[in-house]
């Protein structure tokens, strides 16, 4: 299939700069993937499109303040880096602006040199291995030293970091949020289980994949980069129990849904507790095994997020509710209003 079968027009208007005053105030589009017919709600109603004995399933990672700001040792100049993923002990793998100014052996210091690193490698993607170099515990250090790394798309300063957080966030070592839960409080996820629905926690660290754009023509050529996972064995056996008494999975977010699949196409369509890597790619041809229905909020033209949901619902009814969203002024990306799609 080719890139621009995923394209369409959106108004940089249109990209959410920041979030609503409240959680769940967004707006919720209902894509019935069996129909085509779209929907027009509040996310606050959620629970209308959920059943007793459904299962919905949340990423809990949390986003690391993963935007550093610090100078070179020798010359001064100013750098920027990127956390994405722990590869080992103290070294972390990294994106680096400007790139060009960081070589093998380049030596940086954050906070007046409360943190420094050390460049030890360079990867294909341009990315850089750091080994960085303190005193006390990291993540702490990180805390005070670090801020969140929102998208590039989102041009305004984050006033409250929590909210680029879900409120069950606990899990940290992610890059990026897993934005589609972000509309949910504390209060809608009592009321949902009150219904009757099961619901599960699972582990995606969000890495560089989120920040790399499709390049290729032909997408089947586009590589994904790999993303830790965890499935503990509580939230297999409640997925399976769901699976077999008939209850409908319910994914939030793409993370989830990527994470769901690659352990159910592993294990010939069941759950099984562990931990491990995934690099899938689901675009428009993939069978999928494990869900029945997803939230997400509306993705970039391109992406290989609106790929995946073009799979699940159909790109040319995906594609329609899209133009329909422009049309309405729905919010898009990180910050903006949800979809249903069952």
């Amino acid at each position: 299939m080719k890139i621009d079968e995923f394209d369409f027009e959106l108004p940089e208007r249109l990209i959410a700069q920041v979030p609503l005053q409240n959680r769940d105030e967004s707006r919720l589009m209902v894509l019935n993937r069996q129909t085509g017919e779209v929907t027009h709600d509040a996310f606050r109603h959620i629970t209308a499109y959920l059943q007793k004995g459904d299962c919905l399933v949340l990423n809990d990672t949390k986003v690391l303040p993963a935007r550093l700001m610090g100078e070179k040792t020798d010359t001064r100049a100013n750098v920027e880096i990127l956390l994405l993923k722990q590869v080992e002990g103290d070294c972390w793998e990294t994106l680096v602006k400007p790139a060009k100014r960081v070589k093998i052996g380049t030596e940086i210091a954050f906070g007046g040199g409360k943190l420094k690193a050390v460049c030890t490698g360079i990867q294909d993607h341009g990315g850089r291995l750091f080994e960085f170099i303190y005193e006390g515990i990291f993540y702490e250090i990180l805390d005070e030293l670090g801020k969140m790394p929102l998208p590039p798309y989102i041009k305004e300063q984050l006033d409250d970091q929590s909210r680029y957080q879900t409120v069950y966030a606990r899990e940290q070592g992610s890059a990026a949020a897993p934005t589609a839960g972000l509309h949910f409080t504390e209060e809608m996820l009592e009321a949902i289980k009150a219904l009757g629905v099961h619901v599960v926690f699972i582990t995606l660290h969000v890495g560089l994949g989120t920040f790399r754009p499709v390049k290729v023509e032909d997408i089947e050529k586009h590589d994904m980069h790999a993303e830790f996972y965890r499935m503990s064995e509580d939230a297999a056996a409640t997925l399976n129990r769901v699976r077999t008494e008939g209850g409908r999975i319910i994914s939030v977010g793409t993370t989830s849904t990527r994470t769901l699949e690659t352990i159910a196409g592993q294990n010939e369509g069941r759950f099984v507790p562990g931990s491990g890597w995934t690099d899938i790619f689901i675009y428009p041809g993939y069978h999928f095994q494990a869900v029945d229905g997803i939230i997400t909020n509306f993705h970039l033209p391109k992406s290989t997020l609106i790929m995946l949901v073009s799979a699940f619902a159909g790109r040319e009814s995906v594609l329609r509710a899209y133009r329909c969203a422009v049309k309405e002024k729905y919010r898009f990306f990180s910050f903006g209003d949800a979809m249903l799609l069952i």
